[in-house]
């Protein structure tokens, strides 16, 4: 039966709620936040005043006994979403969860575990599949515009301050640094183009032996196409880098993830060309709009735990240490 209109209550209305996504759920069509939850009441209260919320909680049962909630949006660190998800799951509401899925590839197992067991909807914002640069990118290669990709070359070299990492750093809400924060926006990409890998391997370090400071890793994807890839959160500023070079036998494109993310370059036999997109300002609106389709019954699922499951996994085999 479809939902007249998606009500949200949102679980965790921090930092990436004010703008990458709050804001979004209003300005897609047959959506609205009627509830929102943190455990800080006074920050809840301040939070649904500034956005207009009717109600506000500081407790995740609560809110999920709201009459008027029919559908949860997950926005705590990652440490929190396999509770939240499960205590969603089991009350029937349709789950949206933010990246990674969860703490660690077993815990987002046992999240895609309850969705397959119950039969409801459950998506991860992995936005990126929605912006324009993006679904540029993969139009590109539907096209055939550069060939048969042979390789790729990915690097995310980033400065990344200790001071403003808040609960990045701490491995039992984020489960394991700057890494596990940024590679799966990355690592989706590459599913979303290429499909599941055959293989991925990978070695880490980092000065506390939890946390990956820097990653170095191969992916093999179907159709011998071999990614290359390099992350390191530990160098100076002047050494920052973000860029994916797809090379195919008649050209290549390259793109950003973080940086200059509007931007894609395509170059072939006949020249170079630059192409600049627009992007939404709130980054998650286009996903959310399709999110709330799906979850009315009017459209497939744009990115499935199934599918953010492998990303987790992916993530563990190219964070294997010296040590191990």
């Amino acid at each position: 039966m479809t939902m007249a209109t998606i009500k949200w209550g949102i679980i965790g209305c921090g930092n990436v709620t004010e703008v990458k996504s709050g804001p979004a759920f209003r300005l897609a069509e047959d959506s609205d936040v009627v509830a929102v939850m943190r455990r800080n009441k006074d920050l809840a209260k301040d939070y649904a005043r500034r956005h207009h919320v009717a109600r506000y909680y500081d407790n995740a049962s609560d809110l999920l006994s709201d009459a008027d909630v029919n559908a949860i949006y997950i926005a705590t660190p990652p440490g929190s979403h396999e509770a939240y998800a499960l205590a969603a799951i089991e009350r029937g509401f349709p789950v949206y969860i933010e990246k990674p899925l969860g703490l660690d590839a077993p815990a987002a197992r046992r999240i895609a575990a309850a969705v397959n067991a119950t039969g409801v909807q459950a998506s991860v914002a992995h936005y990126r599949r929605r912006l324009p640069a993006f679904v540029f990118v993969k139009q590109l290669l539907e096209e055939n515009r550069i060939g048969q990709v042979h390789s790729a070359n990915l690097r995310l070299w980033k400065s990344a301050s200790k001071e403003n990492a808040g609960w990045r750093l701490d491995p039992s809400l984020s489960g394991g640094g700057f890494f596990h924060d940024l590679a799966p926006h990355q690592l989706d990409i590459l599913l979303y183009y290429f499909g599941k890998p055959l293989k991925a391997q990978g070695i880490s370090t980092g000065s506390d032996p939890r946390i990956a400071d820097v990653v170095s890793g191969q992916l093999l994807f179907p159709g011998n196409l071999l990614v290359n890839a390099s992350w390191n959160f530990i160098v100076p500023p002047h050494q920052n880098a973000d860029e994916c070079i797809l090379i195919g036998e008649e050209g290549s494109i390259r793109f950003h993830f973080f940086s200059n993310f509007h931007q894609v370059t395509l170059e072939t036999a006949t020249g170079k060309e630059v192409f600049n997109f627009d992007t939404p300002a709130h980054v998650q609106q286009p996903l959310i709009a399709d999110v709330v389709k799906y979850f009315r019954g009017e459209a497939a699922n744009p990115c499935s735990v199934e599918e953010a499951v492998i990303g987790m996994e992916l993530m563990e085999q190219l964070t294997c240490s010296y040590e191990e």
